[in-house]
């Protein structure tokens, strides 16, 4: 059911999705990485919007993305009904109900792809982004063995602006293992690299605009 919702979703809502977004996809190594998922894998990215989620349903066309979700969506019947339909993954953030991950690991042992939001949460005035990463993205890819697809969105919906993202170069997790250290350690140390990935393709996606920009002033005096 979820599969046939999702590409009827992507086929009809595919026209309002890019008056709103008009993605600009930037690539870290486009041969290592395309919109093209062979596999499983799981998708990471920075927090910024709502619609972060329909970014990457279309973002990543050809493949079912079973993302996790909060709680707090699934308070409504009709959307909790909805998400279930598309095959989200209900995340209870106030309980120490894991099954979430269990899932996670179910689906990716079985060829899928999920979507991760790591910070869990979108963040408030003031505070540092992205917020600091949930340490279960590290334990389900740890235990799945599947790769990290990290993408960096930088969150311009409904604007003059189009949205833009880079997409990263597939993380295998289980090659960052330091066997000098605890597994505690190890997955603090490896959550916190992820975090810094996220960062560096923000920074290296603003290098490109900037670099576009200056030979774009730079053609402009020669004429």
């Amino acid at each position: 059911m979820y599969r046939f919702l999702n590409g009827l979703v992507k086929a009809t809502a595919f026209p309002a999705y890019w008056f709103c977004a008009r993605t600009k996809v930037h690539y870290e190594d486009k041969k290592a990485q395309s919109r093209k998922i062979k596999g499983s894998a799981i998708i990471i990215s920075n927090h910024t919007s709502v619609y972060d989620y329909a970014l990457m349903l279309f973002l990543f066309f050809g493949r079912t993305l079973r993302y996790q979700m909060a709680e707090v969506l699934f308070k409504s019947k009709g959307l909790a009904r909805f998400l279930k339909m598309m095959g989200g993954i209900f995340v209870d953030r106030d309980s120490y109900d894991f099954s979430f991950v269990t899932e996670s690991i179910d689906i990716l042992d079985k060829k899928g792809v999920v979507g991760i939001f790591p910070e869990s949460r979108l963040a408030k005035p003031g505070e540092e982004r992205p917020l600091p990463f949930k340490p279960s993205v590290t334990y389900i890819a740890l235990e799945s063995g599947a790769p990290i697809i990290p993408v960096y969105t930088n969150g311009s919906y409904f604007s003059v602006k189009r949205a833009q993202v880079m997409i990263g170069k597939p993380i295998y997790v289980r090659d960052l293992w330091d066997s000098t250290l605890d597994e505690k350690q190890n997955i603090e140390r490896i959550t916190e690299m992820l975090r810094q990935k996220i960062i560096e393709l923000g920074e290296k996606m603003k290098a490109l605009n900037e670099k576009k920009r200056n030979s774009s002033a730079a053609d402009y005096e020669k004429n």
